[in-house]
């Protein structure tokens, strides 16, 4: 979208509330889409305050700001670490969450956070859950770069636990295609698994 007049950069703090509802009051979006987050869950056990910092009060900020602004829909990004581990099968929108992190903990109570909003204020608040994402420009502190370096570059690569944990992917663009969807044609207050 370089270049396309809709299309602005604006690199700031989600907590700055101030720049939030500059930015909401000067370009009166339809729409918020919260994909902001701390999210590596090594990082968040060794440090979790910038993650409740960013994934709660971050949310609450740009809640509050869209609620304010009269922002018809704001879709939440979560993912599926707010479920917790599985032995087998799958989860669907109704289980109970159960974090095993810093990092899924406070998507988690983001999630919660913003339901509780359309259930006290009637916002339009729909939530994704989606699964690990891979693509191209990917941190390389994410799973599958930090593998593909490590391979490169001779060394070690990462084992987590026994060696025996199942990931599920799904690629950025076909994650990012599901979202549209969701913002087009879901529900108010529902959650979405991607």
């Amino acid at each position: 979208l370089t270049g396309d007049a809709r299309h602005i950069f604006v690199q700031g703090d989600i907590g700055d509330a101030a720049l939030i509802a500059n930015l909401l009051q000067t370009h009166r979006p339809r729409a918020v889409l919260n994909f902001a987050a701390e999210s590596h869950v090594d990082r968040s056990i060794s440090n979790g305050k910038e993650f409740i910092l960013s994934n709660i009060v971050g949310t609450h900020t740009l809640l509050n700001s869209a609620m304010k602004n009269n922002v018809r829909t704001f879709l939440q990004v979560s993912t599926d670490e707010v479920y917790g581990s599985i032995s087998n099968g799958s989860w669907n929108e109704e289980c109970a969450l159960s974090p095993n992190s810093p990092y899924s903990a406070s998507k988690a109570s983001a999630d919660l956070l913003c339901l509780a909003y359309k259930r006290t204020h009637g916002m339009d608040i729909r939530v994704t859950r989606s699964s690990n994402n891979f693509g191209t420009h990917q941190n390389v502190e994410k799973f599958i770069p930090k593998v593909i370096t490590n391979l490169i570059k001779g060394e070690q690569v990462p084992v987590y636990g026994n060696g025996m944990n199942i990931r599920d992917w799904i690629h950025v663009d076909d994650n990012c295609r599901a979202l549209h969807q969701v913002l087009e044609s879901g529900r108010a207050g529902e959650i979405y698994n991607i």
